[in-house]
């Protein structure tokens, strides 16, 4: 028996997740719902962005620990380039490190491994709908260590952007490697000077250096 309320239309999803159970036993668990139609499945961060790219998906669960790319740096270059997607993160991972960069990310909702296959189909609707959604646990963890917006922090993607411009890297040479346009990652060198107050490389380099984002 089909367990949606009504004939909708369907909520295209995409899942990545690098363990073929989990994706099995997700796609299964989600054909009980009329509404929700699983689009495509890949198992790495990097193929998820050619995915989502080619697929155009509503909603994307994605996992957080994968090869090659991992799901939150997915996440950003994947919610830069289809602000209309939404990713919903789903992990086993609890801890406000994580869930923080997810949401700096661009997540709409983070939602943990042993969530009921309901409450998995309840948080793809939310986050579809333009609504945030989280485990009743990773809730807790925000109210207990709110994410603060803070001006001079850089982004997850600004530090990966600045270690790869610290190594040597073009900006050309950055787009490339991280499969953004040009003047996306000069956007990004422009909001970084101006967040640390730097206006040479050579002061970029050694922020770099100070904060661990590369070796001396």
């Amino acid at each position: 028996m089909n367990i949606a309320d009504s004939p909708a239309e369907k909520i295209s999803v995409l899942l990545v997740d690098d363990h073929p159970m989990v994706q099995g036993g997700l796609s299964a668990c989600l054909s009980y719902y009329d509404d929700i139609e699983v689009i495509g499945l890949t198992q790495d961060g990097r193929d998820a962005l050619d995915k989502a790219l080619e697929l155009k998906p509503d909603v994307i669960l994605m996992d957080i620990s994968m090869p090659s790319m991992n799901g939150i740096d997915a996440t950003e270059l994947i919610t830069e380039q289809l602000p209309d997607s939404r990713v919903l993160i789903f992990s086993m991972h609890d801890s406000i490190e994580f869930v923080t960069s997810s949401i700096q990310a661009g997540a709409s909702g983070y939602i943990l491994k042993d969530t009921s296959s309901a409450d998995v189909y309840y948080a793809i609707k939310a986050v579809h709908s333009g609504k945030t959604h989280f485990s009743s646990s990773i809730a807790k963890v925000l109210i207990e260590n709110p994410v603060r917006a803070e001006d001079e922090k850089l982004t997850t993607r600004e530090q990966v952007i600045l270690s790869y411009i610290s190594r040597g890297n073009s900006s050309k040479q950055v787009a490339k490697i991280l499969h953004i346009s040009f003047r996306t990652v000069e956007a990004h060198r422009r909001n970084i000077k101006a967040k640390l107050k730097i206006d040479s490389l050579a002061e970029l380099i050694h922020y770099a250096i100070d904060q661990g984002l590369v070796g001396k």
